[in-house]
């Protein structure tokens, strides 16, 4: 098992659970032609897919020839806990980074065509880069922070969190339902639209909050 730290936060966390939600944003989803959910759509990344700042995105392109970027508010919990209320679910946060749910976009497609799970198409290797994360206190409305993404300089990506389907308390409390949920556990909250593709030498620069967490990370091909 990697013990890997949660970078940023006062507090030490290992990062456990890596939960994802897909379509939280209604833009996102009409890019793609997908419906908009009427329930959180749920799926997790395993750890190995985690890097952080100043790494690389490394692209098996004898597996997927379409890989895209994803950025996203990204949730830390600080404690465990089953069967949380929305009331209560905030008490469960401990920090908020900014993340890149990096996705095989051929990979998912062919999975979903056989009604299979995406997992293999979100992940692979430094398929979930994180930045530096900060303490949630001193994150005033985290339902009100701007997400940029850049490529190579080139805004890709613009959105806010306000923008978001289900909101944190929901997500924390649907998620925990389910599976209960551990300190370190991180919970990708969903993208805004502008999702693309990813190339070889590309520079992806990445920010939630006008400087509340920001990452850099670079793609190479395998």
């Amino acid at each position: 098992m990697r013990n890997i730290k949660i970078p940023g936060l006062s507090l030490t966390h290992t990062i456990n659970t890596i939960f994802c939600i897909g379509r939280n944003y209604k833009d996102h989803a009409k890019e793609l032609n997908n419906p908009l959910p009427d329930l959180p759509v749920v799926f997790t990344k395993p750890v190995n897919t985690v890097i952080f700042s100043g790494g690389e995105i490394i692209i098996p392109r004898r597996l997927t020839n379409d890989v895209h970027h994803e950025a996203e508010m990204v949730v830390s919990i600080g404690k465990f806990g089953s069967y949380i209320s929305p009331e209560d679910a905030m008490e469960y946060v401990s920090g908020y980074g900014i993340g890149i749910d990096i996705t095989a976009r051929d990979v998912q497609s062919a999975l979903k065509s056989k009604g299979h799970p995406w997992t293999l198409a979100k992940g692979m290797d430094t398929f979930a880069p994180i930045g530096d994360f900060v303490d949630a206190e001193k994150v005033a409305d985290p339902h009100n922070l701007d997400i940029t993404l850049h490529v190579n300089g080139e805004l890709r990506q613009k959105g806010n969190t306000s923008d978001m389907i289900f909101t944190i308390p929901a997500l924390i409390s649907y998620i925990s339902e389910y599976a209960t949920l551990h300190k370190g556990d991180l919970i990708f909250t969903g993208t805004p639209a502008g999702v693309g593709p990813l190339h070889d030498g590309d520079e992806i620069t990445a920010e939630i909050g006008n400087g509340i967490s920001s990452l850099s990370v670079n793609v190479r091909d395998l």
